[in-house]
């Protein structure tokens, strides 16, 4: 699939494509909100979340996929740097309707070249005891169980990855 990058300001003429920006752009703003609904159905609402809030602002992240098919936004996927040769892997979604038809392997799987392209070694992430599905996504892709890390440590529902992508 094609990407385009807004940074060029090249008009994408495919129906389906991945446009390439940063956690200023309003269609992932508007993503992540939908994002967010779903997590709190699948935890049981905002209040069991309101912990991890704090560390799913967008303004660190400068490095955005968001995935359009027949020209309508349906995914999107980000990392921000952890720290030097390690990004972190954040926001990834993917609406309902559009699950299973390999969308979110997509998205993780291009993501994952641009960290290469930015000499990045390793991408760590955090999800949910309860997320299931995104659990067997990212070990699908080659992520591992890694102790919690940072702001997860004493999170006793999350559940935090990595994988390596460069030697």
């Amino acid at each position: 699939m094609k990407r385009y990058d807004t940074r060029t300001n090249t008009k994408p003429t495919d129906p389906d494509y991945l446009l390439y920006t940063d956690g200023t752009n309003v269609t992932f703003a508007d993503l992540c909100q939908q994002l967010d609904a779903s997590l709190n159905q699948i935890v049981g609402g905002e209040k069991q979340r309101s912990q991890y809030t704090q560390y799913n602002g967008l303004s660190q992240i400068h490095d955005v996929l968001i995935l359009y098919i027949n020209h309508s936004p349906i995914g999107c996927a980000s990392f921000k740097e952890y720290k030097p040769g390690i990004a972190e892997v954040k926001r990834v979604f993917v609406q309902e309707s559009a699950r299973g038809n390999g969308y979110s392997k997509l998205l993780l799987q291009e993501l994952e070249k641009i960290a290469v392209e930015k000499g990045y070694q390793s991408l760590i992430l955090e999800t949910g005891k309860p997320l299931l599905a995104a659990r067997g996504l990212y070990h699908s892709l080659g992520f591992s169980n890694i102790p919690n890390y940072g702001p997860y440590v004493n999170m006793q529902e999350s559940v935090c990855m990595e994988k390596i992508i460069k030697q």
